[in-house]
């Protein structure tokens, strides 16, 4: 059997060509701009190098805060268009703002639109040749799934949802079938005698094996796994991608042998990392207090007009090792709004005060935790930490929740920044996947990352 090499780009590859692209159009633009106009604000030359590194550097920073390399959002006209003018706007602003290491103002200050006007046009033509050649079918990674029906379903509803590029073409039972057996509809499913000629004839590029029990998987399509992968096919398990497809843990796949899921980060131990985080939680916590005493005189009159009662409120919450401490935050709902019992808040609560919404929805009524982040209760990242009450009922119904306790509660965290606000049993289950995977691959550049991703989320108004 030949392999048919088929042209596809994984996730980070798509990211790390966006970014390459966007640099080079702009550069290519500033030239041209240069070369066919009387433009002098910005030279494309080596004399100039660091002028053109802080303008790449910009775009790539606030390209990522605005949402310029998320893929679902890059693969859509409108969303690309809306984010490009975004970047485009405030890499402007910022590169005018930062004389010291760019240009000095031209006297003609058309030249700082002709700049703007580069930018976005650049990338805006380059974005448009991605969207219709890089995200079209013939670069799409063709996918055959070899696995238990049981898992397929659940699996295939997931993965959609998180790749435009990864097409799912059809599924092979792997167990022997039976009249018992139940029939899965929403795939293809191709017999498994033709389990070869079925990697030809649909050109598929990756076998996702999807089974929970190896030693189910029938001796015929077994063989013919090893004789692929004896080929150099590319084989994986389908835990290995969910988790690198939707950056969350797939708990609801883990079984008995659980312990193969959650080698967690050896960063939770590695001093060095402890120590940065721990420097990184201080210096950003002071800075956060000062900004919220900055911003207190306009709180106050804001709490006075749409608040009426306490600024501040007191809430018992479940830290690390699941240790009890008290977190301080700005009230957002009316006062004794438990009074009938404890609730989840929900979306459009009728508790949560006019003010109390735009402290929510700006993320101002979290300013007071700064100070159980500098009391080492809290960090700046890491899992929200619950209430007492929703532990104890989330611990009975949702496996490996208090897990989640092993590291420090946080300000903001992978869940905050990956799903919308958790107010069931079914949203809490999505965000603990996402904790995991945070606690399994923290570092660094995940905690970069969610930053960035926080400060999107902020500017985007998106809280609750």
């Amino acid at each position: 059997m030949s392999q048919k090499k088929s042209i596809h780009f994984e996730v980070s590859e798509r990211k790390i060509l966006l970014r390459i692209v966007d640099l080079i159009v702009v550069f290519i633009g500033v030239y041209a701009l240069s070369y066919c106009f009387d433009f002098e604000y910005v030279e494309v030359s080596m004399a100039n190098s660091i002028a053109l590194i802080l303008l790449g550097a910009y775009i790539i920073l606030l390209g990522t805060i605005f949402e310029l390399y998320d893929l679902q959002k890059a693969s859509r006209i409108e969303s690309t268009f809306k984010n490009t003018v975004l970047t485009a706007s405030t890499v402007v602003l910022f590169y005018l703002l930062t004389p010291i290491l760019s240009p000095e103002l031209p006297n003609e200050r058309m030249q700082i639109v002709y700049l703007y006007l580069a930018v976005i046009v650049s990338i805006l033509l380059w974005r448009l040749a991605y969207i219709h050649l890089i995200e079209s079918p013939r670069f799409y990674k063709r996918v055959l799934i070899v696995g238990e029906i049981s898992n397929i379903d659940s699996l295939v509803k997931a993965l959609n949802a998180s790749d435009p590029n990864y097409k799912i073409v059809g599924f092979i039972n792997s167990e022997e079938s039976s009249n018992e057996s139940v029939i899965f509809k929403g795939l293809p499913e191709f017999e498994a005698k033709d389990f070869l000629n079925t990697i030809n004839k649909e050109r598929i590029s990756e076998i996702l094996v999807a089974s929970s029990n190896t030693e189910a998987i029938m001796a015929e399509v077994y063989h013919d796994l090893i004789s692929l992968l004896e080929r150099g096919f590319k084989i994986r398990d389908y835990t290995q991608v969910y988790e690198e497809l939707l950056h969350k843990v797939p708990i609801q796949f883990v079984g008995k042998d659980f312990y193969k899921y959650f080698p967690f980060s050896r960063n939770n131990e590695n001093k060095l990392y402890i120590f940065i985080q721990r420097a990184f939680d201080i210096v950003f916590a002071i800075i956060g207090l000062a900004i919220g005493i900055l911003l207190l005189p306009f709180i106050l009159v804001g709490n006075l007009i749409g608040n009426r009662g306490p600024l501040f409120y007191t809430q018992e919450r479940v830290g690390k090792n699941s240790q009890l401490f008290n977190i301080l935050k700005l009230r957002s709902m009316v006062v004794n709004a438990e009074a009938n019992g404890v609730k989840w808040a929900q979306k459009n609560d009728s508790r949560i005060t006019a003010f109390g919404m735009f402290l929510r929805r700006s993320r101002l009524d979290e300013i007071p935790q700064f100070y159980n982040v500098l009391k080492g209760e809290m960090s700046i990242i890491g899992p929200r930490p619950e209430r007492p009450f929703f532990v104890n009922e989330l611990s009975r119904a949702i496996p490996f929740y208090e897990t989640r306790h092993i590291i420090n509660p946080g300000l903001t965290g992978w869940a905050q920044v990956s799903t919308r606000y958790g107010s069931s049993v079914d949203d809490s289950l999505t965000k603990l996947q996402y904790d995991l995977y945070y606690i399994k691959h923290r570092s660094v550049f995940l905690d970069l990352n969610i930053f960035i991703k926080t400060l999107s989320t902020i500017l985007y108004y998106r809280g609750q």
